[in-house]
């Protein structure tokens, strides 16, 4: 080789870190094992850890290779049959057989021991880190089961086939399927959140009422997940909007008047499929009381809210993880980045927004996982609404920002940086914007007696921090002057959230995480990430935060 060969040889591979393909996201995130032993997951710490391995490992790559296979949607098969199928890459259905093997879907209605929403939440948040697509199907069947649950002749046919941990994506009836997923279908493209302004009209096929059947004639904008087996949906009936559930096949087999138009061409959430529908005299079931539809299908939405709280924990602490392990590696200047004062600014205001979610939905988990209780009743009521706002808003702006710590390679598509920011909005939209949430903080404080006590009941005095006790002080006093509160309701749910976050933090006992918390959440904390107040121990939140790489 001649001397100018030689000189042409660039490209020498260096400071760059190490893959983080294989990890184990249960072993790799020292705060998610902590807060699932504190709020009582630890009898399921095995098949946790067991799921951290399988997300880590072939169900990232499944992710991948999910979301660059979109699904396809197929009108008619080659004979000119109408079929409206929806085919998906292989990975979408490895992503959603392990999670359904693994009780995601119904782990918590098969196993209700103390801890089982909080072990599902834990698998959930990993699930959701490899691929988070997916979890809009999973979700739905397993926040299903409430609202089936109103209706015993109905449930005595569907949840055995829910509850079942056997994933079957064949497009057959449901006695002859061995697992089934379940959809919904809200929103109409005149109302969108008001589904009151729903036109799609239900007609007794026989009897009305409860449990009878009625043919359904309307069109959906979106349905979520238009290849499950049936769909939570609404319809107007002589009473009003109802709830019913409208399976993909008729009782003798044939495919019901079910039709989908088209797929949403979405900003994020690519590997699963969100259509628009028409129904035209589909067949469906009554669930719960007629013309009490929305409180029927609120069964549901409470469920899927909370997800998307896990959800958007998930997107957070992946986006952490990437930003804290490319930074403990990454040499600029002659020096490790997060060795650097600026990037551990950064970096700690991060991992101190992710523990904060985790924090507040595991508490969450534990409220649905005693939801007999009535005082832990009334708090989910209020915080899937606080936490569902309050999470969800946070995402975008911290995955932004943790893709900023890698520079360019946080910004190209290799990385799994873009997938996640992409996927972050949708939480904040799927199941109420964030007014609608506000607005439903207020509903529950104004229309069921005792929330307000519960909320500070949990919040306590301040638990020995007189700046948290000075907040839970403001909080009260915004609660009582109630003059223009519709107007604050972002500002008065935000100071919950945090109030409460700040509370969970200082129990959990890490004084460096709590303190470094409510100095800059409830203090002098800046208006962007990396912006924390001098005194905060930066090198313990980093040193935290970083994906340890074991097994």
């Amino acid at each position: 080789m001649n001397s100018h060969a030689v000189l042409a040889e660039t490209h020498e591979v260096s400071n760059q870190p190490p893959s983080l393909d294989g990890i184990n996201l249960y072993r790799a995130d020292l705060p998610l094992q902590e807060w699932t032993r504190h709020f009582g997951g630890a009898w399921a710490n095995d098949r946790i850890d067991a799921y951290g391995a399988l997300a880590g490992g072939p169900l990232m790559a499944a992710g991948f290779l999910a979301n660059e296979n979109k699904p396809v949607f197929k009108s008619h098969d080659r004979y000119g049959h109408r079929i409206d199928m929806v085919e998906f890459h292989p990975a979408y259905h490895q992503l959603m057989a392990a999670a359904i093997e693994h009780g995601l879907t119904s782990l918590p209605w098969t196993d209700p021991r103390a801890g089982a929403n909080v072990a599902r939440a834990a698998m959930t948040y990993m699930h959701s880190q490899a691929e988070a697509g997916s979890g809009c199907p999973l979700t739905m069947t397993y926040a299903s089961v409430p609202a089936l649950r109103m209706q015993p002749d109905v449930a005595e046919i569907w949840l055995p086939k829910i509850l079942a941990t056997e994933y079957d994506p064949r497009n057959l009836p449901i006695g002859q399927k061995a697992g089934a997923t379940i959809g919904m279908a809200m929103t109409e493209k005149q109302g969108g959140t008001d589904v009151r302004a729903n036109t799609t009209r239900a007609y007794p096929v026989g009897m009305p009422g409860p449990g009878q059947a009625y043919e359904l004639v309307g069109h959906k904008w979106f349905c979520s997940a238009p290849m499950c087996d049936a769909f939570l949906t609404l319809a107007q009936t002589d009473k009003g909007l109802s709830c019913f559930l409208l399976p993909r096949h008729r009782p003798d087999g044939t495919r019901s008047e079910f039709y989908i138009q088209r797929l949403k061409n979405k900003l994020g959430n690519w590997s699963n499929a969100s259509s628009e529908v028409e129904y035209r005299g589909a067949l469906a079931w009554m669930l719960g009381e007629e013309g009490r539809g929305v409180p029927t299908i609120i069964e549901m939405v409470s469920m899927t809210r909370f997800d998307c709280m896990v959800g958007s924990s998930a997107l957070m602490r992946q986006a952490l993880s990437q930003a804290a392990h490319h930074c403990a590696h990454r040499r600029v200047g002659g020096r490790v980045l997060s060795e650097q004062a600026l990037m551990q600014n950064v970096l700690a205001d991060l991992a101190l927004e992710s523990e904060a979610a985790i924090a507040l939905s595991m508490r969450m988990a534990k409220a649905l996982d005693n939801a007999h209780d009535e005082q832990e009743d009334k708090f989910a009521r209020l915080v899937t609404a606080v936490g569902k706002y309050w999470i969800c808003k946070r995402a975008p702006a911290m995955i932004n920002e943790a893709a900023e710590c890698m520079g360019g390679a946080g910004y190209v598509e290799d990385s799994i940086l873009p997938r996640l920011y992409r996927e972050a909005p949708v939480n904040s939209t799927w199941e109420g914007s964030g007014n609608v949430q506000c607005l439903d903080v207020l509903r529950a404080l104004s229309k069921e007696p005792g929330v307000l006590d519960v909320l500070f009941a949990e919040l306590g005095d301040g638990h020995g921090d007189a700046r948290l006790k000075a907040h839970i002080e403001g909080l009260k006093a915004g609660f009582r002057d109630t003059t223009d509160i519709q107007y604050r309701a972002r500002q008065l749910t935000e100071d919950v959230a945090v109030g409460l976050q700040a509370k969970l933090l200082l129990e959990g006992g890490n004084a460096v995480v709590a303190d470094a918390f409510i100095a800059s959440r409830l203090g002098q904390g800046g208006r962007v990430y990396g912006t924390l107040p001098r005194g905060v121990d930066v090198e313990a939140l980093v040193a935290r935060s970083t994906p340890h790489l074991m097994g």
